[in-house]
């Protein structure tokens, strides 16, 4: 039975952490002290090699994108579409709820010349509210309606370029609702302080470790805005449509391929290929996890037939994703399922030599468009616009500054709710089904098969280390340097870092080294030899644009980590005879050491440096302690770091334990989670051990 006292001291730390008062500082722990005795590391390949893991998740992508071809006929077409959209809402997480209340909040106005701007907020999902403009026209109506999704400005609808959707269409005659994307405009961590949603940090991603999507959000979000005009007395229903730009054009394109109420749509510098995406920069909330292995972007846009779609990209947009060939390409695959609707007039495509963005140009090719689908006028083609007049933010604005609903919840609080439910479920189990959950990890891992050996390539040896590469069925290359144990022993330990080989500490390979244990270094895929030379690079080096891409054929960075150690350890196993194998992994590489000792025989311990201890999101400060690589979809349904330990059945070992921000636990802390890791391992009857100590100085090899 569970003891009462162990729940309570859990929930006593769930609520709401304050990172400042039960934890330290955010921290980079891993400085290194070189040694004098250890020398310097040889490179494994040629140091000027090509992009390898770049050239093969290309490779990948084009070789899964030609496979996806729709279908020629319109009984087959029904059926691929019926299937597709069911792949997608499982794929996203998109909700359809039309008898959840919108339960519409005004809380201004302002009157311009023709029409007036509402100030509003309403229900998006159960308890949780949107903010946004309603840009109604003067008269009693009824108008067709647009509902405009924004682009990436950390000021959402706010921002000079979206607003101004909102003024040209209402001048025009449309009634335009203009919504905040989550976690962007008034929907920030703190109201009024303006932040990124998803592109350039861990805050969007993060939905992903409660099962969620930000794509699915978004989408969910966008059509309860279709709702929303629905129910306006002065819209007319049966004309409504959907506009946006860069990622506000993703939606506009995923809402009317999802929603066939919007009956004509313009994503403006959006359109390209699924296949464009894999290595390029887009934000999480552009990411389809598994898209390539069912559908293309084309599949996408025919969704829409036989309705109204105008692309329109720019020649000159930086963005790979968004080049104009490949939009282009999913037109032309797209088109012939118009042709099966005899509606082939209803799809097309403007291009204008202009840089990223949504500019006059597109505007008035927008309104063309828009006049000609939903209010059957002029021939569609671009039509001039009326100027209008800018706002600042502070009249857009739905509340005063730090004086918002709390209804409109943010990515944060979001994060921290679902996820203290989900570890409530956990902690209340009764019993745990091990060899069940050890393959439903492997799928969230997206380990769908294991990886072999095809070929040892080994060269000279070069200060004491053997230089060897592991080619593997999976057409991936392993840099390893390897020291054999002294004195016929057949133990080893594997060092993996998210820095590669060289930021294993040398005083750890001293240690190993003057112990008689045979040694391994290993780049990972996408750190040291094995990383990119080109791609959009952060902090943690290019991971977050490789992780992106992995997403898109179902897999992540921490489950290809996973079955690289293990091949690994294989080798190690059938070459050397290794009896006893230990992983040390720095900070995420922890991880997925800890996910292969679940697995692998042969792994005897796991120790991780610097690794959260679970995936419930802490806080916004120093959020990207750690790549996007960590993140995995659904991990917090599927249990926590503390359910993988306890069936792994080894000693698993966290010295200077973390929280998914980076901020190091202390005492009180360490103490509760060694209470939850104890608990789940005698509900899973398991053997081993889990051990927390402070700091590099407690463990020595």
């Amino acid at each position: 039975m569970r003891p009462l006292g162990c729940l309570m001291l859990f929930f006593g730390w769930l609520i709401l952490l304050s990172p400042t008062s039960l934890c330290g500082n955010p921290q980079e722990t891993n400085g290194i002290n070189h040694s004098d005795s250890v020398l310097q590391l040889p490179l494994v390949l040629a140091e000027n090699h090509t992009n390898l893991i770049n050239s093969r998740l290309r490779f990948e992508a084009a070789t899964l994108s030609a496979l996806q071809k729709l279908p020629g006929s319109k009984k087959d077409w029904l059926h691929y579409r019926t299937e597709l959209k069911k792949e997608i809402i499982k794929r996203t997480g998109i909700v359809f709820d039309p008898n959840l209340p919108l339960d519409l909040k005004e809380t201004g106005s302002v009157q311009m010349q023709g029409y007036t701007i509402r100030n509003i907020y309403f229900q998006t999902h159960l308890g949780i509210y949107a903010t946004a403009n309603l840009y109604v026209p003067d008269g009693e109506g009824k108008f067709p309606g647009v509902i405009v999704m924004m682009g990436h400005s950390q000021t959402g609808r706010l921002d000079d370029r979206y607003q101004s959707l909102g003024h040209t269409l209402a001048l025009n005659g449309y009634v335009a609702l203009c919504i905040d994307p989550w976690g962007s405009g008034e929907r920030t961590t703190t109201h009024g302080v303006f932040e990124d949603h998803g592109d350039e940090n861990n805050l969007g991603s993060s939905v992903l470790n409660i099962g969620e999507t930000l794509m699915g959000i978004e989408i969910s979000d966008n059509i309860r805005g279709v709702d929303l005009l629905f129910s306006l007395s002065f819209v007319d229903a049966q004309k409504i449509g959907a506009t946006g730009s860069s990622g506000g054009g993703n939606q506009t394109m995923w809402l009317a391929a999802m929603d066939e109420r919007v009956k004509a749509a313009v994503p403006v510098v959006s359109a390209g290929t699924f296949e464009s995406y894999i290595m390029g920069s887009p934000c999480i909330c552009e990411v389809l996890s598994g898209g390539l292995t069912f559908t293309e972007e084309s599949g996408i846009l025919a969704l829409i037939a036989p309705r109204a779609l105008k692309m329109i990209n720019h020649n000159k947009d930086s963005n790979q994703a968004f080049y104009p060939a490949e939009m282009i390409r999913s037109y032309n695959n797209a088109k012939p399922i118009f042709g099966l609707y005899g509606s082939v007039n209803n799809i097309g495509y403007q291009l204008f030599d202009l840089t990223h963005g949504y500019m006059v140009e597109d505007r008035e090719t927008m309104l063309g468009w828009f006049d000609l689908h939903l209010k059957s006028k002029g021939d569609g083609s671009p039509k001039k616009e009326i100027p209008f007049e800018l706002l600042t933010r502070e009249k857009l604005m739905v509340f005063s500054k730090a004086e918002r609903d709390p209804k409109v919840l943010t990515t944060v609080e979001y994060c921290k709710f679902k996820g203290n439910e989900l570890k409530i479920n956990l902690l209340n189990s009764k019993s745990i089904n091990i060899e069940s959950k050890k393959q439903e990890l492997k799928a969230i891992l997206g380990i769908r098969t294991k990886p072999q050996i095809r070929a040892i390539h080994e060269y000279n040896n070069q200060n004491g280390w053997k230089m060897i590469a592991l080619e593997s069925s999976d057409n991936k290359l392993i840099p390893i340097l390897l020291r054999l144990p002294a004195n016929n022993m057949k133990d080893f330990v594997v060092f993996c870092d998210p820095r590669g080989k060289s930021g294993v500490n040398p005083v750890l390979i001293d240690q190993i080294i003057k112990s008689g244990k045979g040694i391994v270094l290993v780049d990972l895929s996408g750190i040291g030899e094995t990383a990119p030379t080109t791609s959009k690079a952060d902090k943690n080096g290019n991971l977050r644009t490789i992780s992106r891409s992995l997403f898109w054929f179902g897999k992540t960075l921490i489950g290809e980590w996973t079955s690289e150690l293990g091949l690994v350890c294989g080798f190690l196993s059938s070459n050397f005879q290794a009896d006893r194998i230990s992983i040390d992994g720095n900070k995420e590489a922890g991880l997925a050491a800890l996910f292969l000792g679940i697995y692998e025989k042969q792994v005897d311990q796991v120790v991780l440096r610097n690794a959260p201890v679970s995936y419930l999101f802490d806080t916004l400060e120093s959020i990207d302690f750690y790549s996007m690589g960590i993140h995995i979809p659904g991990i917090l349904k599927w249990g926590d770091i503390s359910l993988a330990s306890a069936i792994s059945g080894k000693t698993i070992i966290f010295i200077g334990s973390m929280t998914m921000s980076g901020h190091r636990l202390n005492e009180i802390r360490v103490a509760d989670y060694r209470k939850e890791f104890e608990m789940l391992r005698s509900i899973g009857n398991k053997s081993g051990k889990t051990i927390f100590l402070s700091n590099d100085e407690d463990y020595k090899y």
